[in-house]
């Protein structure tokens, strides 16, 4: 009986899980050719790991993991603790929120147009440009300059994530109960003391939920990056490496070996993610 509960889930797991993952592991073995394609062993992981170009990519992902899940949190976390004081609280919570309620792509045109840059002279479109032209300060060309258009990249999630952080810590936080609020406040505990020994560590399982959950998020970033440069001015990322060596430069094999080291990153973020909510769930 048991085997005919778990056979048919078994077999689907199967098909749609382990099979696509041993295939493209296999295939990230082999080289670029699209049929038939020669056995290179290692080679793309090694390609992939010392290719300048290919390093710079990995120095962009690093930066946008460690930099989007943090700042994201963190003002997600700030939002939090003020807008629930505030009178406005619902109509402040949904204007933070609305980010990420639109698509990527929209969101990267929005922010497209704030960094614009007219060059010569001209009349500036982009609104940080503008300002500087009223504070009688140089145009700067925010999306072409290497490194800083990754940081500026960067903002853009941090824009649309910190909205997903500020409603699950908001949560969080009005769900601490009262009476270990009243205790602290009784012991003298009160402004920046009850937030750090009181509020952080009450709220500690939800910060990793979502820590961990804008974490993947980020590894799989693609659609910034191709909407505001095109993977151009060393912007590009894992994600975005992926569909072009795979679609644009026709490099089946490094491209699936791409496509390993993300699912390599990703799952133990996902294991760990799922622990947490399972905690977060028996609270």
């Amino acid at each position: 009986q048991a085997a005919a509960f778990l056979g048919p889930s078994l077999l689907l797991i199967g098909i749609g899980l382990l099979y696509p993952a041993i295939v493209t592991a296999w295939q990230s073995l082999h080289g670029a050719a699209l049929f038939d394609p020669p056995f290179v062993g290692l080679d793309n992981y090694k390609t992939l790991f010392t290719n300048p170009q290919e390093i710079t990519v990995l120095r962009n992902t690093l930066l946008w993991v460690v930099l989007t899940p943090l700042f994201s949190t963190g003002i997600g976390l700030g939002y939090a603790v003020i807008v629930d004081r505030a009178r406005f609280e619902k109509f402040a919570k949904a204007l933070i929120f609305m980010p990420i309620a639109i698509s990527m792509v929209g969101a990267s045109i929005i922010w497209k147009f704030v960094y614009d840059y007219k060059a010569g002279g001209s009349e500036q479109i982009g609104l940080l440009n503008q300002i500087l032209v009223w504070l009688h300060l140089d145009t700067y060309n925010f999306l072409l300059t290497d490194p800083w258009n990754t940081l500026f990249l960067i903002v853009i999630l941090i824009w649309i994530q910190a909205g997903f952080a500020m409603t699950i810590l908001s949560a969080s936080i009005k769900a601490i109960p009262d009476d270990i609020v009243e205790a602290a406040r009784l012991d003298g505990v009160g402004g920046w003391k009850m937030f750090r020994y009181i509020t952080v560590p009450s709220i500690r399982p939800s910060l990793i939920v979502v820590l961990t959950t804008i974490t993947i998020a980020t590894l799989k970033v693609f659609d910034i990056v191709q909407t505001a440069t095109g993977g151009n001015f060393n912007t590009s990322v894992l994600a975005y490496e992926f569909y072009r060596q795979n679609f644009v430069a026709g490099d089946q094999g490094l491209a699936t070996a791409i496509a390993v080291v993300i699912f390599i990153l990703v799952t133990p973020v996902v294991i760990y993610n799922i622990r947490q909510m399972r905690k977060l769930e028996g609270r």
